[in-house]
């Protein structure tokens, strides 16, 4: 990923210490309970500052969606001449994995985070809306190379399919009470059958004889 300057430095650290003081405050008194005047109060800014970084309450708690859509968007449009999204894209979720990216689905913390969005038809309103921007947004990038709008759309929807799924699956097994480091070392070989899945396709899968 390209170096930030200093000042984008400093907004991104800003922007991550409100975030956390606001997700600590959700998780102890519940989403709907706390104001964005105590989370600005409790981060010491003010409260347009907390709206100049997150123009919707639902997004101090769901703050990592702006980070994915520029990343993705980075990973497609620096990858190398020549190089397929997929395996761009593969390759991605695995440094995501690797460094314990809250990405990856395969953290600690989880089942804190979940209790609190699970509870809130707000924050779960948000969230569905968060995967559909990711879709226009991947098709927006692939449309820009491939100049086909209907495949670029197409081609987005089964990448986010397959990024939701990833990402999904390493949640799904925490909550249910699975070992996070368990987790971790099998997640790896459900990325790489995912993107398989997307380069090769399903082709006669579940047909009957």
């Amino acid at each position: 990923m390209a170096k930030q300057g200093l000042r984008e430095q400093k907004k991104q650290a800003t922007r991550r210490h409100i975030s956390n003081v606001a997700t600590a405050l959700f998780i102890q008194h519940g989403f709907d309970n706390v104001t964005v005047a105590e989370v600005a109060e409790a981060a010491n800014v003010s409260k347009m500052t907390v709206f100049n970084y997150f123009p919707r309450k639902e997004d101090l708690f769901l703050d990592r969606h702006a980070d994915r859509l520029a990343e993705l968007e980075q990973v497609i449009t620096e990858r190398a001449p020549g190089e397929p999204v997929v395996t761009a894209m593969r390759r991605y979720h695995h440094e995501l994995l690797a460094s314990g990216h809250p990405l990856s689905g395969a953290i600690e913390g989880v089942t804190g985070f979940w209790s609190v969005l699970r509870s809130s038809p707000a924050l779960m309103n948000r969230m569905n809306e968060q995967g559909h921007e990711l879709g226009d947004a991947l098709a927006k990038v692939l449309a820009a190379e491939i100049e086909d709008d209907n495949r670029a759309r197409v081609v987005a929807r089964l990448l986010s399919g397959v990024i939701s799924a990833i990402f999904g699956n390493a949640v799904r097994r925490i909550l249910d009470g699975d070992d996070v480091e368990e987790v971790r070392r099998d997640q790896a070989s459900f990325i790489d059958d995912a993107f398989d899945l997307l380069e090769h396709g399903i082709g006669d899968y579940g047909a009957h004889s």
